[in-house]
């Protein structure tokens, strides 16, 4: 039976000037704005927002809470939550900012984090616009990133954010229905060579753990799965 679906993304809030460093060193992010989109049906948009209403610098974590909410009731209903590196990024933020470590924790085990099954398969990630324009796919917003977002978002300019998280969502949930639909993922390495990699159907977190580790003896620093998953074997609080 197929998967309904859930996309899901979030933009975070802290300036970081070295965007080629480690983002962990600027902990806490904050998150400004989130996106969800389910296989059949219209974007949800999450943003902070003021007392009065307006946009806010960043979620509180009341409002950081009542998207773990929203996220958790649509988990709990059987859709899958879907992302690109949420494992590693997005549901590490949101307990962080929630407080709400089980819930996401269970969240980030139990979704579809397709880079991350990717890396399983691979030994390697890969980025969301290689992936989708492989896939020949529209990819992601031209001229923008994960890094400026937080600049734009801090000079006022929401809207532009918000469609840019809109875009991604969107390229989120075309590209898991694209591999499905083909069986593999299709992309160009830096060197210009067409790639590919078998996938079939994406596996939850805890599904892509159990494959077995490829072979990355050729790599000089390999990464390795824990470098996504260490905030899980954390105890909460």
């Amino acid at each position: 039976m197929k998967r309904q679906y859930l996309a899901f993304d979030i933009e975070t809030a802290q300036l970081m000037p070295d965007s080629r460093g480690d983002w962990r060193s600027h902990r806490p992010l904050g998150i400004t704005c989130a996106a969800t989109l389910p296989s059949n049906g219209e974007i949800t948009l999450h943003y902070a927002q003021t007392a009065a209403g307006g946009f806010a610098p960043r979620m509180s974590r009341a409002q950081a809470g009542e998207l773990v909410s929203s996220l958790y009731e649509a988990h709990k209903a059987g859709q899958t939550i879907l992302t690109w590196n949420g494992l590693g990024f997005d549901f590490d933020i949101l307990a962080e900012e929630s407080g709400l470590f089980q819930e996401c924790r269970e969240m980030a085990l139990n979704h579809v984090d397709m880079m991350f099954h990717f890396f399983c398969v691979q030994g390697y990630p890969l980025a969301l616009d290689t992936a989708a324009k492989g896939m020949g796919l529209l990819g992601k917003t031209a001229g923008m990133s994960g890094a400026l977002a937080p600049v734009l978002w801090s000079q006022g300019k929401h809207q532009q954010v918000l469609d840019y998280l809109r875009q991604d969502v969107q390229t989120t949930l075309s590209l898991a229905q694209e591999v499905e639909k083909r069986g593999a993922l299709h992309w160009t390495s830096r060197s210009g060579r067409p790639s590919r990699a078998d996938i079939g159907q994406w596996r939850t977190v805890a599904e892509a753990l159990k494959l077995p580790a490829p072979d990355t003896s050729w790599m000089s620093k390999p990464m390795h799965r824990r470098q996504f998953t260490g905030w899980t074997e954390k105890t909460a609080g």
